[in-house]
């Protein structure tokens, strides 16, 4: 059955680029692809007048944007979340993250939190998630065969760590690679086209050069995604030029590991010629602003990284970010950029001026933030071809917004208005329905 839904429809084309129809249409196939997309739905009509259609009008307070896209969450974390955060990122992994992760050989354990980890962030509107599991091979198969029972678009890593890590929660290099090489074979046998591996070793510092190398090399056999960590904390980049006597970005790329299928999260601290690397690369950062905030990082500035060609979308960074939501991630995105637009510019009593202001400084605006938070994160993890926006021909990930749930507005709102009004205001009870390759799997 197609069906069409009628009324206010908003995206994003580019960066730069927001479309809406207020009183608009959009399409959808029995496959899940989107037919049509406009303002005139009559001429639509009169092009396919033998369409089987049926209709779904909208309210005044309600509208479709695309689903959210995290491109950086850890599952198993997703049970420890809120905990430990005035950590520095060294601390917090040793105190709280690596016995977290060590638990999840218990497959039972696994489960519950697998379960509620998909729920939870289907729920918050995330339609497509790049998840870092854990070490223990079993589990993450649990983590895709979750995603794929409830119907979300996933990509899913088996975490690599050989050095640099407890002794109760590492591997060794051939352990790593043969996990992972059973991983991506294993996932072939699931067969979802909504679910696919990723090559993830936890972060440059946990790895050997030798076990970078052969993930590199197995990405690059089966044409796979990448993700990892890149110049997120000070002492952790300090520690990796220590070790590969490079930077952190080199480090990656004489592995392989920097490609056009790559994201690499956080990014905050990265050199003039880092940037230009993950560029030539094609390589994508993962925006945290919450973790980066939460664990003392820095703070990011997404519109460098924008205006060097980088790609950019955003990511929860769960637990070291303590929301699952990426309309909280999209919010604070704009807070970053909003402050690190104060002190490049102002002089702020107690801090004093900025020692290289920049008076030409543009902070992020909230249609260029949804941008990073949609169409931005599916061209970060290199699946824009079927996502993102609402193209004709992708499929329908989206998002059904009422902003009158909770409080019904006292007069009527415009497009951009009501935009605005969720993006502030609204949580996920503002979203009534979730749609994953045109199948709804949240219900209002």
């Amino acid at each position: 059955m197609t069906t069409a839904y009628l009324g206010t429809i908003i995206h994003t084309k580019s960066f730069g680029e927001f479309e809406s129809f207020q009183n608009g249409f959009i399409v959808v196939d029995s496959s899940g692809k989107i037919t049509g997309v406009g303002n005139d739905y009559q001429e639509w009509i009169s092009r396919n007048p033998n369409t089987d259609l049926t209709e779904v009008t909208l309210s005044d307070y309600q509208f479709l944007m695309p689903g959210f896209v995290d491109c950086h969450i850890h599952a198993p974390q997703y049970a420890q979340i809120g905990l430990g955060l005035d950590m520095p990122l060294l601390d917090w992994l040793n105190t709280y993250t690596f016995p977290l992760e060590a638990k999840f050989s218990d497959q039972k354990h696994a489960q519950q939190v697998y379960k509620n980890v998909v729920s939870a962030t289907l729920r918050s509107g995330t339609t497509l998630a790049s998840y870092f599991a854990t070490n223990n091979l079993e589990s993450t198969l649990i983590l895709a065969r979750e995603a794929v029972r409830q119907g979300q678009r996933a990509l899913i890593g088996k975490v690599c760590s050989n050095c640099n890590s407890p002794d109760y929660y590492v591997e060794d290099t051939e352990q790593s690679v043969c996990a992972t090489i059973t991983f991506v074979e294993e996932m072939k046998k699931i067969g979802s086209p909504l679910v696919l591996p990723t090559i993830t070793p936890r972060f440059a510092l946990s790895c050997s050069k030798e076990l970078l190398k052969e993930l590199g090399d197995i990405a690059k056999r089966f044409d796979l995604h990448i993700q990892s960590h890149i110049s997120e904390n000070l002492a952790e980049i300090e520690v990796v030029k220590d070790i590969f006597k490079t930077s952190y970005a080199r480090a990656y790329d004489n592995a392989g590991l920097l490609t056009d299928k790559t994201v690499m999260a956080h990014g905050v601290h990265l050199e003039d010629d880092e940037v230009e690397l993950l560029k030539a690369r094609g390589t994508s950062v993962a925006h945290c602003p919450a973790s980066n905030t939460m664990l003392s990082s820095g703070l990011c500035d997404v519109q460098r990284l924008i205006n060097a060609g980088v790609t950019v979308g955003l990511g929860t960074d769960v637990s070291g970010g303590n929301s699952v939501s990426i309309q909280d991630a999209l919010l604070r995105s704009l807070d970053v950029s909003k402050h690190l637009d104060f002190f490049k510019k102002q002089n702020i009593r107690g801090s004093g001026k900025a020692k290289t202001p920049d008076h030409t400084y543009v902070h992020l605006k909230y249609k260029q933030a949804l941008y990073l938070a949609t169409l931005g994160g599916a061209k970060a993890l290199s699946l824009d071809h079927l996502t993102g926006n609402f193209i004709v021909g992708k499929e329908f990930d989206a998002l059904l917004i009422d902003v009158s749930v909770v409080e019904k507005p006292v007069r009527l709102l415009n497009v951009d208005e009501l935009l605005e009004k969720f993006i502030y205001t609204g949580s996920d009870r503002n979203i009534l329905q979730v749609f994953v390759a045109g199948k709804q799997v949240k219900k209002d």
